[in-house]
């Protein structure tokens, strides 16, 4: 449903985006994850035809986003970050006003907005004006005028940004709602909607696609040293003791280690996991547990961000074309 083969994007000397190849099957929900400044939303600008590769190919179900970009348009959702209300709007008044815009007859609109409505949790508000709405429910129009076409594709730019954990939590059971119908791609730096969310993922490191897969295959391809949590009785000086020894046998310690005086989350070879419950033991430590864990999703995500993980190299025959300068989408 979504190609893109060696896309860039420049702004003047800027590179902002490169080299991005990603592929995304009918039906998929798909998670592109990465830091602020990745390039996340520049990336979904462009799948939505709202700028222009500077280099590059994208089709979007098979058609060329800079040779026919009505057609994708039509076969597109988009959120963007800052949802496109009228706030002197009512929320049904809008909705119908987003299907006319998208080609909608007013037969279509009359048997859609209702479904609509249910879908996105609206029914109670749908005389409301929009300026009267929550932040919560702003995004729910948001959603909703985004699907009211019946979209092939649903692009949803940090949906779940600014809301609170009960908000949360609706949007996350909303999106799950939407799958099947539509193709989902959606981009956050929020790991745990990922995990809960997203069949596949895409991490976007520095304007590349830097990882991708399932959580449990980047565990495997990333997480190759191995992470192991260790307990030691005592204090502090024990746990200074613990973490001395381990660095001894060249394990280092995780950013994410827990502000806890007895534990500590280790990265290292695997093998040596063995040789360091001996050492704890011989120190006179009191070893509690010595827990091996595989890989999660935010050890992963720091170990792309600090560059540990590297694109795989492209073959000679798929050198990509020098970006151009950047151009914007016609209207």
């Amino acid at each position: 449903m979504i190609v893109t083969e060696h896309v860039f994007k420049q702004y003047g000397d800027r590179e902002v985006i490169r080299d991005l190849d990603l592929s995304i099957e009918k039906g998929e929900c798909v998670g592109l994850l990465g830091e602020n400044g990745a390039g996340k939303t520049t990336t979904l600008r462009m799948l939505a035809c709202l700028l222009l590769p500077s280099a590059g190919t994208i089709r979007i179900n098979g058609v060329d986003v800079e040779e026919h970009p009505e057609q994708v348009r039509a076969q597109l959702g988009y959120l963007p970050d800052t949802p496109p209300l009228y706030d002197e709007m009512g929320v049904a008044e809008y909705l119908r006003f987003a299907g006319r815009l998208r080609g909608m007859d007013s037969a279509r609109v009359k048997k859609r907005l209702p479904e609509v409505l249910d879908q996105t949790g609206l029914e109670g508000v749908a005389e409301q004006r929009i300026q009267t709405l929550s932040h919560g429910y702003r995004q729910r129009v948001g959603i909703a005028q985004a699907v009211i076409h019946e979209p092939a594709i649903l692009i949803l730019d940090e949906p779940i940004n600014g809301l609170d954990p009960v908000q949360i939590v609706e949007m996350r059971e909303m999106i799950r709602r939407l799958r099947g119908a539509h193709t989902i791609l959606l981009s956050t730096h929020i790991l745990t909607e990922i995990e809960q969310t997203c069949d596949r993922i895409f991490m976007l490191h520095d304007g590349r696609i830097a990882a991708e897969g399932t959580e449990q295959e980047l565990s495997k391809r990333l997480g190759g040293l191995g992470f192991v949590r260790v307990e030691v009785g005592g204090g502090e000086a024990s746990r200074a003791s613990a973490l001395r020894l381990a660095k001894e046998l060249g394990f280092t310690l995780h950013p994410f280690t827990e502000k806890n005086a007895r534990v500590l989350d280790l990265e290292g070879d695997t093998a040596l996991h063995p040789k360091l419950a001996r050492r704890l033991i011989e120190e006179g430590l009191e070893l509690v547990r010595l827990e091996p864990r595989s890989s999660d999703l935010e050890e992963i995500f720091i170990q792309v961000s600090r560059g540990d993980s590297k694109p795989e190299e492209k073959s000679a025959s798929s050198t990509p074309v020098q970006p151009e300068p950047a151009t914007e989408a016609r209207p």
